[in-house]
């Protein structure tokens, strides 16, 4: 059987072009679904997945509609693997359920888990050459040392936590995380 998943990701947009072209398919069964591709929760999409049985092939207009990413799309395409459904793709022309296809699908995977090897070395690389430079990721500091040893003369002479936060352009909260009660 043929299970058609179309997606748009506003009210605004209208899925009919995606309904003809899988029907055009020969989808038997479809899913329909407004939801933004970068939500992790999409109800009609995990319906569809979970609606698959062995021997049916997962259709869609293209990639794009049902990954927020190729991980994402490596991991859907191997649950589908494990569970003996194919997978097609009308725009990208990729379907599982063909050698070609699988192929064309492994490579695919190949290229992905590179680039996010490479991508995770490059990072590594550059953490370490900026540490080598003494220089440290993160969010940079509100206050400054000076500031702080200010701020924590001011606590000694008893000037309200709200004074001393406005004085140096911080809220209550920050004052109380750089200065904690016992350093003060």
């Amino acid at each position: 059987m043929l299970i058609g998943y179309a997606r748009v990701s506003t009210n605004g947009q209208n899925l009919d072009g995606q309904m003809d072209r899988l029907r055009e398919a020969g989808c038997e069964r479809i899913f329909e679904e407004v939801a933004s591709g970068a939500k992790l929760d999409r109800p009609v999409l995990d319906e569809a997945l979970s609606y698959c049985r062995a021997g049916d092939t997962f259709v869609c207009l293209s990639l794009s509609r049902v990954a927020r990413s190729v991980q994402h799309l490596i991991q859907v395409v191997a649950d589908f693997e494990e569970r003996d459904i194919g997978f097609k793709s009308l725009t990208e022309t990729i379907d599982t359920t063909t050698p070609t296809g699988r192929m064309l699908f492994t490579i695919m995977s190949a290229c992905a888990q590179l680039e996010r090897d490479v991508l995770i070395e490059r990072t590594k690389i550059g953490l370490a050459a900026a540490k080598r430079r003494g220089k440290l990721g993160g969010r940079p500091k509100k206050m400054t040392d000076v500031q702080i040893a200010s701020a924590k003369e001011m606590f000694i002479k008893d000037i309200p936590a709200a004074e001393i936060a406005s004085a140096f352009g911080i809220s209550v909260a920050t004052l109380y995380r750089t200065i904690p009660a016992n350093t003060r």
